[in-house]
């Protein structure tokens, strides 16, 4: 974004005195402030951001929002005032969005977000100027300051939407207004707040109260709990396993290299990806779509895909100094992605030597026990040895201890027995996954083993 103070003040439907200072981007952390940014300050419960907007501009800010019942703005350096600072950055937002000719590209589900965006990026990039949502800024502040971030010539923009409860999805959209969309599945995460599955996918379908006229939605068509919403939206294309899938996949085979998977219907073709796990292939079917829309051809298709980068902690493969392999998962996990995750290492051929590293899933719900003894199900008989961590995953210790013929460890909130435990174990001819929420931190348990 380029745009003198004066655009901003007229976006805002305000008045400003200052003219023609140039912005150049917008911050809310003076940590990571650019020379040329617009500060916003956000007033919160332990926080109170104007107090660093002198900071901002000794960094270099070009201008600074200013809340206008907060008391003594400072003189002399370039204010818009508003009545809210969150609100402006959407209005902002929403108007940039306006001008852009950008191709937006909406991505929401309960487990895959993540992968789903960078696989999307990945086979656009060669071909296109292609930004993408960085980090977890997904939601009604991150979103916003993603958009404000395009460049006026980026062709294709991916967003990643979050949520928690009904109407965020559906206030994110109409921010965004995709061209096209992706619902990736409906999982168990925010049970505690929509209540149901079923509710879960309520939320997620909100993506398309934006989406453009001749835009069109990608979604799981193994997911059945989304049917009753896109029988009335033609718009809608599925993807996934089933035959009856518009794109569906078959012939997954886990390689050296990642994965080697063959696609039916919309296009028939091989395809690979450096990346392990049949939901990572999933998760690839609706970035084939999106690039067959960008007018690119299969083949490549399959050039881009060889070369695809997922963010850390997706089924990462990680070297172990003593040559056993990791594969790094922690970046997430619900009830779904806990159960791909153990069918991988379940049907994988790597290694012979199976070890598992688990970690709570938060924000189940009044189900949370359940969804945790329900593991164990999932666990194949051919794993050598199970390592629990988190004060839930004791509900699954206490229901493997009497039954399980592996080696059995549980820890509270210490990392060190399990290090330990591994260490004592594990060999160059070892596999283990590592598969958490985020909360947890797993990738902790892994560091220990890599060369530093």
């Amino acid at each position: 974004m380029k745009k003198k103070i004066e655009e901003l003040a007229k976006w805002l439907d305000i008045k400003t005195s200052f003219k023609g200072i140039e912005i150049t981007g917008v911050s809310i952390n003076t940590r990571t402030l650019q020379p040329g940014d617009l500060f916003i300050p956000f007033r919160g419960e332990n926080t109170n951001g104007h107090k660093y907007v002198q900071q901002a501009f000794e960094a270099g800010a070009a201008a600074a929002l200013w809340q206008q019942d907060e008391p003594n703005p400072p003189k002399d350096v370039p204010l818009l005032i508003v009545e809210d600072p969150k609100t402006a950055l959407q209005e902002m937002a929403r108007a940039y969005r306006d001008e852009l000719s950008t191709v937006v590209i909406g991505i929401t589900g309960s487990n895959g977000k993540t992968s789903t965006k960078d696989l999307v990026a990945s086979v656009l990039k060669p071909y296109f100027k292609v930004q993408k949502t960085q980090g977890n800024y997904n939601n009604e502040i991150g979103l916003p300051l993603t958009i404000l971030s395009l460049d006026e010539d980026t062709k294709f923009a991916v967003l990643e939407m979050g949520m928690s409860g009904f109407g965020e999805i559906e206030f994110l959209s109409l921010l965004a207004r995709p061209d096209y969309a992706v619902i990736t599945n409906i999982g168990e995460a925010h049970m505690q707040d929509l209540g149901s599955r079923e509710g879960i996918a309520k939320a997620k379908f909100e993506i398309i109260a934006g989406l453009e006229s001749h835009g069109k939605l990608f979604y799981d068509g193994d997911e059945p709990l989304l049917q009753p919403f896109v029988e009335d939206f033609p718009q809608a294309v599925s993807f996934g396993f089933d035959n009856n899938n518009e794109l569906a996949v078959t012939d997954i085979k886990a390689t050296e290299n990642g994965s080697s998977f063959q696609v039916s219907g919309i296009i028939d073709a091989p395809f690979s990806i450096p990346v392990l796990g049949e939901h990572q292939v999933k998760n690839t079917l609706s970035a084939i779509l999106i690039a067959l829309e960008a007018g690119l051809s299969e083949e490549d298709i399959r050039k881009s895909l060889k070369n695809a980068a997922l963010t850390d902690m997706r089924m990462q493969i990680i070297p172990a100094k003593n040559g056993a392999t990791f594969i790094n998962d922690a970046y997430n996990a619900a009830p779904s992605s806990m159960k791909a995750a153990l069918n991988f290492v379940r049907e994988t051929t790597m290694k012979e030597d199976k070890w598992l590293v688990l970690g709570d899933m938060l924000e189940l719900g009044d189900n949370e026990q359940e969804y945790h003894e329900a593991i164990q199900a999932s666990i194949s008989e051919d794993i050598h040895g199970v390592c629990l961590y988190g004060p839930r995953m004791k509900w699954l210790y206490e229901k493997m201890k009497d039954t399980y013929q592996g080696q059995l460890i549980w820890s509270e909130s210490d990392y060190a027995p399990i290090v330990q435990f591994l260490e004592e174990r594990i060999t160059a001819d070892s596999l283990i996954l590592v598969k958490g929420s985020r909360g947890m931190a797993l990738e902790r348990v892994v560091e220990p083993f890599i060369e530093s």
